[in-house]
């Protein structure tokens, strides 16, 4: 038999097989090198002993973006804030005036409550037997300063943007209470890299298998199973890692030009990144939530607390004489900043309806994506590079050693024959 040329007498099938099963075992632990590095979410496992920020544990395994996903989230924040865009200037395109069009109904509706409300608190009788011309009056003034109150608001807010909204604590915060959101950044910006990586381990396994059966028609020594199992299994994963970052920039390698196959792509991800992270991250209605509830919210109802006195004073009017004569000038202050507390408390119940307008005067998407676009290969290589760079090693590992159980299990497939 051709299998028995100098090596005894093993059937010629199992040197066929050989690339093949190299090849799987390439497929294979690629595969794993990829779910390791997304799965399981939260640690599934002992939690016996365990490194800070470890993937791993003595009994367990957490992927490996989960388990770093506020160090990701930071690198993913950084990235857009230093690179894709200035949020000052991003709010800068908000018109005033336009902003206060897209809620003037609902800021109507609002006033003439919290005036109703703070009437019938501080001077009930007075109020109720006003005239209804009296009573309109009082409204009318009320309407007239909410433009001016509205839009020097909003001018203010964006002059102390950054005061007002932490974007990187905004967007880390977000991904760490979810963390399939950097899992789903990461996966969308790659998934053509990431079926290359899968099938890739099946090409170079199964060249690395042809070169494992010439050594074993040479020399079939069994301890050869296991070390070419873990070369076959460690090359596959370093090297399908490092075709899709180098070269970073287009290499004449003879009549060929090569480029790390994710660079080439940078028109596409850059859609993709900047449509993920205006749904998931940067959203009108997340960034609003930033600023009513995040760290800095106590900023903001500062600021919004300086208008509302003045507009309180505005507000008030010709009304003001009755009701310092009324109330007194002690109970008159307090009623200023009740006014103002309420117009505090029941603004975020209405800016939902500035939504609408906001999302189309940022035009955040469209900023990131042709920001994004324009990055060097150096800059660009940060968007998804992170991902494999924090234990790069161990997952180049994890394939060496699952290369070598199968090449233990091969030994056992030539003991039977």
């Amino acid at each position: 038999m051709v299998a028995t040329i100098g090596v005894g007498d093993y059937e010629w099938w199992l040197y066929i097989l050989m690339p093949f099963m190299s090849g799987i075992v390439g497929w294979g632990t690629n595969v794993l090198a990829l779910e390791m590095t997304f799965r399981p979410i939260e640690y599934f496992g002992v939690q016996w002993f365990r490194m800070k920020e470890q993937p791993w544990g003595l009994f367990g395994w957490q992927g490996i973006i989960p388990t770093k996903v506020r160090k990701m989230a930071s690198i993913c924040a950084d990235l857009m804030t230093t690179k894709l865009f200035d949020i000052k200037e991003i709010f800068g395109r908000l018109e005033p005036e336009k902003f206060y069009e897209s809620m003037e109904d609902g800021l109507m509706i609002m006033i003439d409550e919290i005036l109703n409300d703070v009437a019938n608190e501080y001077m009930p009788k007075t109020w109720n037997y006003m005239p209804e011309s009296v009573k309109n009056e009082a409204v009318l003034t009320a309407h007239r300063a909410c433009p001016e109150f509205l839009t020097a608001f909003i001018a203010d807010m964006q002059a102390n943007i950054y005061h007002v909204l932490d974007i990187k604590e905004m967007c880390v915060t977000a991904c760490v209470n979810n963390k399939k959101i950097v899992n789903r950044i990461f996966q969308e910006c790659g998934e053509k890299e990431f079926i290359f990586i899968r099938r890739s381990g099946f090409y170079f396994g199964f060249l690395f298998g042809c070169v494992q059966a010439v050594l074993w028609i040479v020399y079939d020594g069994d301890w050869l199973l296991p070390i070419c199992g873990f070369i076959v299994g460690w090359f596959t994963n370093y090297l399908a890692l490092k075709i899709i970052f180098r070269p970073l920039r287009p290499t004449g390698i003879g009549p060929f030009k090569v480029q790390g196959i994710f660079l080439k792509r940078q028109q596409e991800v850059s859609e993709v990144f900047a449509r993920i992270t205006c749904v998931e991250l940067l959203g009108t209605e997340q960034i609003w939530d930033a600023i009513l509830t995040g760290p800095n919210r106590k900023k903001f109802q500062m600021l919004l607390r300086n208008h509302s006195l003045i507009f309180t004073e505005k507000l008030i009017g010709g009304l003001r004489p009755l009701a310092l004569t009324v109330m007194g000038t002690e109970k008159f202050s307090l009623m200023k900043e009740d006014i103002a507390t309420k117009v505090i408390l029941k603004l975020p119940n209405i800016i939902g309806m500035s939504y609408d307008y906001t999302t189309v005067a940022l035009d955040l998407e469209t900023t990131i994506r042709t920001t994004m676009q324009k990055l060097s290969p150096e800059e660009f290589e940060g968007v998804l590079h992170p991902a494999f760079e924090e234990d790069e090693m161990t997952l180049i590992m994890v394939g060496g050693v699952l290369g070598m159980m199968v090449g233990v299990i091969q030994i056992f497939i030539f003991m039977i024959q």
